[in-house]
């Protein structure tokens, strides 16, 4: 089972969305919008993100959109919303404060668990960054070695549930994970939970080798950075989220030749000690998890029924006994691609 972290988690967002009912968005030119003829976007169309953390690389194509005018080109006036540890995502959406966000497959299908109908229209990161760090002398060298190590970790995470059903944490302690690297630098019988365009750096950057042992290697590998947004909108104006989709994919695209100005909109609106060494290696870290070999640029955002179908699979394993309610394909659509 999960740990119950998680159900409350979603109890109290389904009551947010209860108690607040039927509000509207704040947004008053979307929403109204059923009627445009499919291929009139109108100019300056106010339309708004909502992050899943603070401004980072893997929000990157979404800043360089912004900052390089490909948003305005398309018609769009964007109000990229930085996230945080308890940033709402879906209610957001459902209550349409919000017309787009930034999540990860498996928050996708976790939302669909829970009645909410949010649909993913891209996914930027074809492989996860997730990974487990260590440092090069703690002896570390594969997932069958962390036996006897502290694990500090965030609790309620997915991909330690699958961690958990492998056996790899039988043999290890798990302590809560505050987003410092300082413990394991300290220590080389600390690992932490990290993204391998983040957190490496900053261990360089005090003196330590360390080693990434990638959780995707371990068969769990959901998308990440996915654009994601409500069936409501895709069914009232499909053509927006076309043109919204479109635009999002050529500012990854812009970004992933070129970062500098998506770096630099990162840099000033992120106030949580962003530095632009660490956007410089999260830039060039994250290139491959979008564009992998064998894949062509032109193809950032594309998803799979089998890469969906298998998520959901693999959810439902770690779950047993809980009702089956989420198809693969009413997780994401491939109309916007």
């Amino acid at each position: 089972m999960f740990p119950q972290i998680y159900h409350f988690r979603w109890v109290s967002i389904l009551a947010v969305l209860t108690l607040l009912g039927c509000s509207s968005s704040s947004q008053e030119s979307v929403g109204s919008t059923a009627s445009r003829p499919v291929g009139d976007t109108p100019a300056n169309i106010k339309v708004a993100v909502q992050l899943n953390w603070y401004p980072e690389a893997e929000h990157g194509g979404i800043y360089q959109a912004v900052a390089d005018g490909t948003y305005e080109k398309a018609g769009f006036d964007v109000d990229v919303r930085s996230g945080g540890r308890a940033t709402p995502v879906a209610p957001e959406l459902q209550l349409g404060r919000v017309q787009f966000a930034m999540a990860n497959a498996d928050d996708v299908v976790l939302f669909r668990r829970e009645g909410m109908d949010i649909v993913a229209v891209m996914a930027v990161m074809q492989d996860s960054p997730r990974c487990i760090l260590v440092r090069e002398d703690s002896g570390v060298k594969d997932f069958g070695d962390l036996a006897g190590m502290t694990l500090q970790r965030q609790t309620g995470r997915l991909f330690l549930e699958y961690m958990r059903s492998k056996g790899i944490l039988d043999q290890v302690q798990e302590v809560p994970y505050y987003n410092s690297v300082a413990s394991m630098v300290a220590d080389p019988k600390i690992a932490i939970q990290a993204y391998s365009f983040a957190e490496p750096l900053l261990a360089r950057e005090q003196g330590m080798k360390v080693r990434t042992l990638m959780v995707s290697d371990l068969g769990w590998n959901p998308y990440s950075s996915v654009l994601i947004t409500t069936g409501k909108l895709i069914r009232e104006d499909p053509q927006l989220v076309a043109s919204f989709v479109e635009a999002t994919r050529d500012g990854w695209r812009n970004y992933l030749r070129d970062p500098k100005a998506g770096n630099a909109a990162i840099l000033k609106a992120n106030k949580h000690g962003m530095t632009p060494a660490a956007l410089e290696f999260g830039s060039a870290e994250l290139r491959p998890l979008a564009v992998p070999a064998g894949m062509d640029e032109a193809d950032v955002g594309t998803m799979s029924l089998k890469r969906w179908q298998e998520l959901v699979d693999q959810m439902e394993e770690l779950e047993p006994g809980r009702p089956s309610v989420v198809k693969a394909e009413d997780c994401f659509t491939l109309d916007f691609l």
